[in-house]
């Protein structure tokens, strides 16, 4: 019998496994499951939660729900991986053996890594909504606010879900309103990119919408610490933004056991093959989703697109067969604008988000960088289809590579 491992039952984790077990034979492939965590979170739910949009029941569910029967499932901490000895350790003494392995640990925030971020005024008047314990201490503190300066701010690169600090501002702009105080409250959104997105056509648009929203775009700004005291931001060429509200993206970075195991970067994040999404180190060692280091969006879109390579590459090398399936780095994202509206960006490695029509050309029904009701409806369909289709693995009607049709290249 051999052996499969998988470390992570996150989004990544959890289709892999049901992906798997449907294509490996129970007879020959025993498939485990590492977590430490019992509850599943819809993490693009968390956005919604200071706005009293969602709560927290509508963002988690038992991880059991979602693995499918013939998966061993073991809850806990993993301490470290050795790669030359094919073994995974947990914290408990128990040891792990492999033949195969998966790393989709995802990625944790670190608010400890600015100065200042975690001090007096943490879960006061400084929040993250990254986590939902802070998503709901800032639904808490909004709901008696009466207003002031309100910074949405992106400690460092890379992080999870890159636009979801564009639809924090622009639901805050709609929240806002809707209470009649939006002229009490300055929105900023600070950011150490050149402009409010990656990509320049994407960025002109988004740029063009939160000028109309009158929220003020602050770029370049590279954060040294957080002044407690006098309420300022403070970057390392001492530019100051100062805030009465501080909503914060901190940095992310890559489970700890990675470290253990010397398996990352600076940031704990593993190399990793950007095209097979096989590990560099090891050749039996795969990696998919925000753990790894591939140059592309840390989103769920790109761990759905992934996995169907990730899943012809394993069943290729196990058969002994070369991994001819390349994963092309695309991402897809729903972009919340408030006032039940929506855009929506397609985009990969080499191809910049364009404007067109997705999933069908010239039909849609979704508009790539237009601002319209009907994507707002795919962003709140979405969480349907994340617990009932994408979580137990089954097929969606859209193709893991990125397709130029319906999409109206620029000059």
């Amino acid at each position: 019998m051999k052996r499969f491992l998988i470390l992570g039952a996150g989004t990544a984790g959890t289709m892999m496994a049901n992906k798997l077990r449907k294509s490996l034979s129970v007879d020959e492939w025993e498939i485990t499951i590492v977590d430490q965590h019992k509850t599943h979170y819809y993490q693009p739910g968390f956005l919604f939660i200071p706005f009293g949009i969602y709560n927290k029941q509508d963002v988690i569910k038992p991880k059991t729900d979602f693995f499918p029967p013939g998966v061993n499932v073991v809850f806990s901490e993993i301490d470290r991986i050795d790669g030359e000895n094919n073994q995974v350790f947990l914290n408990d003494s128990k040891v792990l053996s492999y033949d195969m392995l998966i790393i989709a640990t995802g990625v944790r925030t670190v608010p400890e890594e600015t100065p200042g971020l975690k001090d007096k005024l943490w879960y006061k008047n400084i929040f993250d909504f990254y986590t939902v314990e802070g998503a709901i201490a800032l639904q808490k503190f909004f709901k008696s606010w009466e207003g002031g300066k309100l910074v949405m701010a992106i400690a460092e690169m890379p992080f999870k879900c890159p636009v979801a600090p564009i639809e924090f501002v622009c639901l805050a702009d709609w929240y806002f309103t809707q209470a009649g105080i939006r002229d009490k409250v300055d929105i900023s959104f600070v950011t150490p990119l050149p402009g409010a997105f990656t990509k320049p056509i994407a960025t002109k648009m988004l740029s063009t919408l939160l000028e109309e929203k009158n929220i003020k775009v602050i770029p370049e700004f590279y954060i040294q610490n957080v002044d407690n005291e006098t309420k300022e931001l403070v970057s390392y060429d001492n530019q100051k933004v100062p805030f009465d509200a501080l909503t914060i993206v901190p940095v992310n970075m890559g489970a700890d056991m990675i470290e253990n195991s010397g398996l990352g970067d600076d940031l704990n994040f593993v190399p990793t093959d950007k095209e097979t999404l096989q590990s560099k180190q090891f050749e039996n060692i795969f990696v998919l989703g925000d753990a790894s280091n591939i140059p592309t969006s840390k989103a769920g879109s790109v761990a759905h697109f992934s996995a169907e390579i990730l899943l012809e590459n394993l069943m290729s090398y196990i058969e002994g067969r070369p991994m001819m399936a390349k994963f092309d780095g695309h991402a897809n994202c729903y972009i919340e604008t408030g006032f039940g509206k929506g855009a929506l960006i397609d985009f990969n490695y080499d191809t910049e988000p364009l404007p067109g029509t997705f999933p069908l050309p010239g039909i849609g029904p979704f508009g790539l960088l237009k601002n319209t009701k009907i994507n707002h409806y795919g962003k709140i369909m979405f969480r349907w289809i994340y617990w009932h289709i994408l979580l137990k693995g089954k097929e969606m009607p859209i193709e893991p590579h990125m397709t130029m049709a319906g999409k109206v290249k620029m000059k």
